[in-house]
């Protein structure tokens, strides 16, 4: 008898009949095939690990709370794309540098986002390597590359048409570009409307560069308030508050987004754009914790310093023991607590937490 060695042009042609039954049932059996993310450390689930770059959470504390534990999520557990896969019925989108996130594994979708990676090809710098939103537009298009090997062009099409884009970035352009006028002088150089702007402007861009290659359906997240995340607030001179200049900096971009997905559904009637307001949804959390479950809503609970938010979670730091208790996780990220309730609102929300529609309606298109 002769063996699959023997004859590998055999095993290829299973293999790539096994890829095409997959695309086939993801297309058949689900309203949203595939969920592709774009973002930065709020929603990269591991990217970084295969960087050189500071900014990695591979090790002890983080993923506590994760099956596996630690994965290179900067979280005690979960993050957001995590719980709408969950919401979807998708698997959690592999992270893209991961070598083995090809053939069968992108069927179900793809995330590219990357710890200390911005709007602006710049931002982050200093930490080293990491996926720019640019740099993670061209890398979808490698994945399109392989999908179009596997489906024809309708069956493709009609793919994209259902799958669903979450893109989560835009706070790094501001606490590592914009708030670090020692490192970069973009605060030189613009005011902060001026720069919300610029923003904007940057990511309409990649936004429609995404829209042109086939996807219809994008939900774009707002940034939270980050003057009140525990690394601005241990940088303040009143570390028991937010740090209201830099919460009000960051309207033009919010304010900015909501517009852009307005005028981006008037002119692209056959998609679907949603705003996730997530400076609201987070700012009800902060000022309302006893009703989510929460106590401790100023301090991270694994760092170092005022607020445990000068040094971030550093390996094998001891966290907090009741990490359900607090909003944030470490100097930047939530919790998977917090996490949870944004993904909620985000999937099941009225106009005011995510604009037009929600997720889960997006979902029902």
């Amino acid at each position: 008898m002769i063996g699959f060695s023997e004859r590998p042009w055999l095993v290829a042609v299973l293999l790539m009949v096994s890829i095409v039954q997959c695309v086939n049932v993801a297309l058949g059996s689900q309203k949203v095939p595939a969920m592709f993310v774009f973002g930065d450390s709020i929603v990269d689930v591991g990217n970084n690990n295969y960087l050189m770059s500071y900014a990695k959470s591979n090790y002890p504390p983080y993923g506590i709370d994760y099956p596996g534990g630690p994965s290179g999520r900067f979280s005690n557990g979960k993050n957001i794309v995590d719980m709408l896969g969950d919401m979807l019925g998708l698997p959690s989108p592999p992270a893209y540098a991961d070598p083995s996130t090809t053939g069968a594994k992108i069927v179900g979708g793809v995330n590219y986002a990357s710890a200390a990676g911005g709007i602006l090809d710049e931002t982050g710098r200093h930490y080293g390597e990491r996926y720019s939103l640019s740099q993670q537009v061209l890398n979808f298009e490698n994945t399109l590359n392989q999908l179009r090997t596997m489906l024809d062009r309708a069956a493709l099409s009609q793919y994209l048409a259902r799958s669903i884009a979450v893109m989560v970035i835009g706070s790094n352009d501001y606490i590592n570009n914009y708030l670090l006028p020692s490192l970069y002088p973009s605060s030189y150089t613009y005011t902060p409307r001026d720069y919300g702007n610029l923003l904007i402007n940057r990511y309409a861009r990649q936004i429609l560069a995404l829209n042109s290659v086939g996807l219809r359906k994008f939900f774009l997240a707002g940034i939270a308030p980050l003057g009140c995340i525990p690394n601005q607030r241990a940088r303040s001179q009143y570390p028991d508050r937010c740090v209201d200049s830099v919460n009000q900096m960051l309207g033009t971009f919010n304010e900015g987004l909501r517009s852009l997905v307005q005028q981006l559904n008037s002119n692209h009637p056959g998609s679907i754009f949603i705003y996730g307001n997530t400076y609201g949804a987070m700012g009800d959390i902060l000022n309302n914790p006893a009703a989510y479950g929460f106590s401790v809503v100023d301090k991270a609970c694994c760092g170092i310093g005022t607020n445990q938010g000068e040094i971030t979670c550093i390996p094998f730091l001891v966290p907090c023991p009741d990490r359900n208790r607090q909003v944030f996780w470490d100097a930047f990220h939530p919790t998977q607590a917090a996490s949870s309730v944004l993904t909620q609102r985000a999937f099941y929300g009225p106009p005011l937490d995510c604009y037009p529609i929600n997720i889960q309606q997006m979902a029902q298109l």
